[in-house]
């Protein structure tokens, strides 16, 4: 199941009751205050994980509760501290305050971590409270309540490149052909439910990661098909590539499909929809003699300065040169940031 968005409330420990304990030993008729500290509650702390790619444990967990310190012992012994909670996240994983929505933590990097609750305090115990004066102390404190808090998870997926496009054009294919990811692939519209992620490896040690984006239509940011719910997986993408189905059977035109993604994506975000962008133009091998369609795509491309590569993602047909462009478009966008 994958799950990007839920609500979880953490309750961290309470500290354990200092101890009120005199020393009680034979041939020691006037032992002294000897009651130990309670023990720290325990902490939970966010941690992102490269190897997790859901929230969907939260789905099911959405309390969690660190253990409580122990209270002080006689023999100036310390109560033992409540054992701490390690929660791990996926890497991209936002983590916002529910009153007001600021954005408390975003775990961008692998191991990365937050302390989201904090363990209380143990109390003293009465040996700490023994001055000259107050050789006998029956004083101790109790141990201070761990915090508890409510917080929004968001998760945003860290990719290089997004892809996107309407239903069935050709995205989960492409995807599973230039890299090892493996999405459902089928004839029918919304496949896909979920982003998937893939890395693309370019040799030389070097390697993109691509994020699928589920099919988009027109009134996707009117709540029509799925939406836009899952579009913000690609704002921290670099680069888009739109995928678009230029065969004659989609039953579309590839030059409006083009602008109603681009309308959807501004409506999304005019920000996302600046981004460097690549065309796509799949399924040439369905065109037959009439290369019409696939000219007129290319016409627009050109008014709107974006390089376009003519592919067959289901034969494996011009995909090295268009990862190749991906690439070379990813190292200039390195270049002018470093610059």
């Amino acid at each position: 199941m994958f799950v990007d968005q839920v609500t979880v409330t953490l309750k961290a420990g309470r500290g354990g009751n200092g101890c009120v304990s005199f020393r009680r030993e034979a041939r020691v008729p006037k032992g002294g205050p000897d009651g130990g500290h309670g023990g720290n509650g325990g902490s939970i702390t966010f941690v992102a994980d490269q190897n997790i790619s859901s929230l969907a444990y939260f789905r099911f967990y959405p309390i969690i509760k660190a253990k409580n310190g122990a209270p002080g012992e006689g023999s100036n012994r310390s109560g033992k501290r409540g054992s701490d909670v390690r929660l791990g996240v996926p890497v991209g994983t936002m983590i916002k305050d529910t009153d007001g929505g600021a954005v408390l933590a975003d775990l961008a990097l692998h191991d990365q971590a937050f302390v989201a609750a904090r363990g209380g305090r143990g109390g003293r115990g009465n040996a700490s409270y023994a001055t000259s004066t107050h050789q006998a102390p029956r004083e101790s404190q109790p141990g201070r309540p761990g915090e508890e808090k409510e917080f929004f998870l968001e998760l945003k997926l860290i990719a290089d490149v997004g892809l996107v496009g309407f239903p069935n054009a050709g995205k989960s294919t492409l995807i599973s052909h230039i890299s090892a990811a493996r999405p459902l692939i089928a004839d029918y519209p919304f496949t896909t439910l979920a982003p998937n992620l893939g890395v693309v490896d370019i040799g030389e040690y070097r390697s993109f990661v691509v994020a699928d984006i589920p099919g988009l239509i027109e009134g996707a940011h009117l709540g029509q098909g799925l939406g836009i719910r899952f579009l913000r997986h690609i704002e921290r993408t670099k680069l888009l590539v739109h995928i678009i189905d230029v065969s004659p059977y989609s039953g579309r035109d590839p030059v409006e499909d083009f602008r109603v993604i681009m309308k959807e994506l501004e409506a999304f975000s005019p920000e996302v929809a600046a981004r460097p962008q690549i065309l796509a133009a799949n399924k040439v091998d369905l065109l037959g003699a009439d290369k019409s369609r696939l000219v007129r795509l290319r016409r627009m491309a050109s008014r709107k300065k974006i390089p376009v590569f003519a592919i067959s993602a289901l034969k494996k047909d011009g995909l090295k040169p268009l990862v190749e462009a991906v690439a070379r478009m990813l190292d200039e966008l390195a270049e002018k940031r470093g610059a």
